[in-house]
């Protein structure tokens, strides 16, 4: 796999950043998650080391004393550097559930009069896309989904909402995404997810991993209203497809 110029640095006491070039590339995230996966599996398998992963960076977070960054720093850029071997995690597609009622899309009229799509249209080509989930962070259990069609590329609302519900699925930049809590946001709603996508009370609080894919399909209110009780109730069955099975 091709190694990428990388820059290591310290990020406060007891954690370093490492930062990849400063896109949204499959390729790059691709390598961040197999040098994430070497260092737990091979240069830091204590399970008081965080390693955290994200669009082009990782964070290395070690709590219990500082880190000696200099000596730390030669030891990252010879474990990038070797011959990394590792087996892939599995990764997942999920499938999952959004009603694009206007109860719940907020700002699908104004984002379909600002494409020049109508409302369908809209939501066939939200649904037809497959997502990769290049980060998770803001809020437990916010996807941060990125594979979004050029023409749903919309800035960020210009003054974010003091409250947007939970579940809301929303646009912003290149990246859509689910509002796992109430929150406040500025990212364009337009539906809801009815299943939880971050549970405190669950050994994986988010079922959701960087790297996996998401899809999402079209309900209708009746069927959000059932997978809702369904969620809350603790019956409903996620939708998931293994891809390198």
């Amino acid at each position: 796999m091709k190694k990428y110029s990388i820059s290591i640095r310290p990020f406060g006491r007891h954690a370093i950043l490492l930062e990849w070039p400063s896109r949204v590339d499959r390729d790059i995230l691709e390598d961040i998650l197999q040098f994430t996966q070497y260092l737990r599996e091979c240069c830091l398998k204590s399970d008081r080391w965080e390693i955290v992963p994200a669009y082009n960076s990782v964070t290395l977070i070690y709590r219990e004393e500082p880190i000696e960054f200099d000596d730390f720093k030669e030891k990252l850029k010879n474990w990038y550097n070797e011959d990394i071997k590792v087996v892939k995690r599995q990764r997942v597609l999920w499938r999952l559930p959004v009603c694009y009622d206007l109860d719940f899309g907020i700002d699908l009229i104004e984002i379909a009069e600002r494409s020049g799509m109508s409302i369908g249209e809209i939501v066939t080509l939200h649904t037809s896309h497959v997502y990769t989930v290049f980060g998770i962070g803001f809020l437990p259990g916010f996807t941060y989904l990125g594979g979004l069609p050029e023409i749903l590329e919309f800035d960020r609302r210009p003054r974010p909402r003091p409250k947007v519900v939970a579940g809301s699925v929303g646009l912003a930049g290149k990246q859509t995404g689910i509002y796992p809590q109430e929150s406040p946001g500025g990212w364009n709603i337009i539906g809801n997810c009815p299943v939880p996508m971050f549970d405190p009370k669950e050994e994986e609080p988010c079922f959701v991993s960087v790297g996996d894919q998401v899809q999402f399909y079209s309900v209708s209110r009746a069927e959000y209203d059932l997978h809702k009780i369904e969620s809350e109730v603790g019956i409903y069955k996620l939708e998931k497809i293994l891809l390198n099975a």
